[in-house]
C-alpha cells in the first residue's frame, strides 16, 4: 500500500462510529471507542535465518515514519508513547482498556496525535519473532491509560 492510501483509510476511520461490539472490520479490527487499521503486513519469517526479518523491521519503521511526517505536517507534533509500562501492568494481571491492552501485547511504542476528541496511533507490531510485521493506525476516543 502507499502512502495516499494509508492516510485515506485513516481519514475514513476518523469520519465512522466505533463498532458497538469487538470484532474484525475490513480494515482490521475495532471495538466500543476504537478502530485497529492494519495498513500493511509482511510475510512471515518461519523459514529466516533473521536477514529477511531484520530488512522487513526497518521497511515498517520507514513507512510508519513516511506516514507520521504526513500526520505531522496536518496535526503538529506526536507524542512518542511507550507501551513497555502497559505490557507490564497486563502482563501482571490488570486489565486494561482497549485498544491500548491489545497494543501493548505486540507495540513497543507508538506515534500519537489528539485530533478533536479522537487520538491517532501508528505503530509497528510484530507478535512474535516468525510472525509478520504490520504497520497498524488506531484511531480511538479511549485515553491512553
Amino acid at each position: 500500500m502507499t502512502t495516499a492510501r494509508h492516510l485515506a483509510t485513516i481519514d475514513r476511520l476518523r469520519t465512522l462510529p466505533f463498532p458497538a461490539r469487538p470484532g474484525r472490520t475490513d480494515a482490521g479490527s475495532g471495538g466500543a471507542g476504537h478502530h485497529l487499521a492494519e495498513l500493511a503486513t509482511s510475510e512471515d519469517f518461519w523459514e529466516d535465518d533473521g536477514t529477511r526479518r531484520e530488512a522487513a523491521e526497518e521497511q515498517y519503521e520507514a513507512e510508519r515514519d513516511a506516514l507520521a511526517v504526513v500526520l505531522t505536517a496536518r496535526w503538529g507534533e506526536p507524542q512518542m508513547f511507550s507501551l513497555w509500562s502497559l505490557f507490564e501492568r497486563g502482563a501482571r494481571g490488570e486489565e486494561l482498556p482497549e485498544p491500548w491492552g491489545t497494543l501493548s501485547q505486540s507495540v513497543p511504542d507508538v506515534h500519537l496525535w489528539r485530533v478533536e476528541e479522537r487520538w491517532i496511533a501508528l505503530g509497528v507490531s510484530q507478535w512474535d519473532g516468525e510472525l509478520p510485521f504490520q504497520l497498524l493506525a488506531v484511531i480511538t476516543e479511549v485515553d491512553p491509560p
